[in-house]
């Protein structure tokens, strides 16, 4: 039956499309990631389900209409129609056309067919980063990386956005990714800022080394929440809450995405205790396969945690955080900021 044949191969197709952008580009490498396979194939067979039921209902009408009385010359028709959009949404961004160089010169490196791929190294030299052409006003921007191997103590890989910083009253959007010795857990570093006041840290751990294997992690950015996630996984929420009339947060500004690697060994690797190695240089992180979606019925508009990624969002904070503003009573000893008694999720 060519029709099953056919629906089949599609619905694999779409599932390597749709879970590609957030995990591996492989079909075969996304079944080996933390995704729930339960989660996998009940996507396959809707998919399955709704291609073959459309095709049976619409193949005869196509047929009709454009003469063509042989129904496996339709399904080729539709397949390779399917093919190139499948194509054109899956493309990763190229890193030579969107986006440039903010300092580090040669360390600076893009490769891979398209420029789906930048390394960023650091040297007693100097450390490099980019920065994208365009600003964006809202959005969601997906980002594998794959950080320092080994002793990465002292260095610090980040991926944000920030908007024009000269004016002295900036947005600013962070991951920061703080090396360890060997052998001991990665630091991600949350932080947003509003006209210039930034002082909202969270802090994690990882569940895997995030030294080993690209994983993505994503900023969903709009008028309600800032998301943060790794691997579509939240590792945290902050809310607007002005309704309740609080005016933190950033939503005027646009912003540009930036990345950098630098070494920052007087603070960030047990408060500055660690030096960084640099007989282990030159330290090398690795970008690919960006995704930004700013489009204006794009999911990220309404993008909020559902029962499954709340649960997911309570176990990270349960297990894997490490500080938290909100109950940092030393540092906000006169009173925590006016959004910490509504962001309990």
């Amino acid at each position: 039956n060519p029709t099953l044949v056919v629906s089949c191969y599609l619905s694999c197709l779409i599932t390597q499309s749709h879970f590609s952008t957030y995990y591996e580009p492989s079909f075969s490498s996304l079944l080996s990631t933390r995704t729930s396979n339960f989660t996998i194939y009940t996507f396959v067979f809707h998919s399955f389900f709704t291609i073959y039921s459309t095709f049976n209902y619409f193949i005869p009408f196509i047929s009709s209409i454009m003469g063509m009385h042989d129904k496996l010359l339709v399904l080729k028709v539709v397949v390779a129609v399917a093919l190139m959009v499948s194509a054109t949404a899956y493309a990763a961004g190229n890193f030579n056309t969107e986006f440039e160089s903010t300092f580090g010169g040669p360390r600076v490196r893009v490769s891979g067919p398209g420029g789906q791929q930048l390394a960023l190294t650091l040297d007693r030299g100097s450390g490099s980063g980019f920065k994208s052409k365009r600003e964006y006003l809202f959005g969601r921007i997906d980002m594998q990386m794959k950080f320092v191997a080994g002793n990465s103590a002292g260095t610090v890989t980040t991926f944000y956005l920030s908007s024009d910083q000269s004016t002295g009253r900036h947005d600013e959007i962070d991951f920061e990714f703080l090396g360890n010795v060997s052998g001991q857990p990665y630091t991600i570093h949350t932080n947003v800022f509003s006209q210039g006041q930034g002082n909202r840290e969270q802090q994690f751990h990882l569940w895997f080394d995030p030294s080993q294997n690209f994983h993505t992690y994503s900023i969903v950015w709009n008028p309600k929440l800032i998301m943060f996630l790794v691997d579509e996984t939240p590792l945290r929420v902050f809310r607007n809450y002005e309704n309740k009339g609080i005016t933190f947060f950033p939503k005027v500004q646009p912003q540009r995405i930036f990345a950098s690697l630098w070494n920052a060994d007087d603070w960030a690797t047990q408060g500055g205790r660690v030096k960084t190695d640099w007989s282990k240089a030159p330290f090398t992180a690795y970008y690919r396969n960006f995704n930004i979606d700013n489009s204006i019925n794009g999911k990220w508009k309404t993008h909020d945690l559902n029962p499954y990624s709340r649960m997911r969002l309570r176990w990270v904070q349960k297990n894997y955080m490490i500080y938290n503003y909100c109950t940092d009573w030393k540092r906000f000893s006169q009173a925590f900021p006016p959004e910490c008694k509504h962001a309990i999720e």
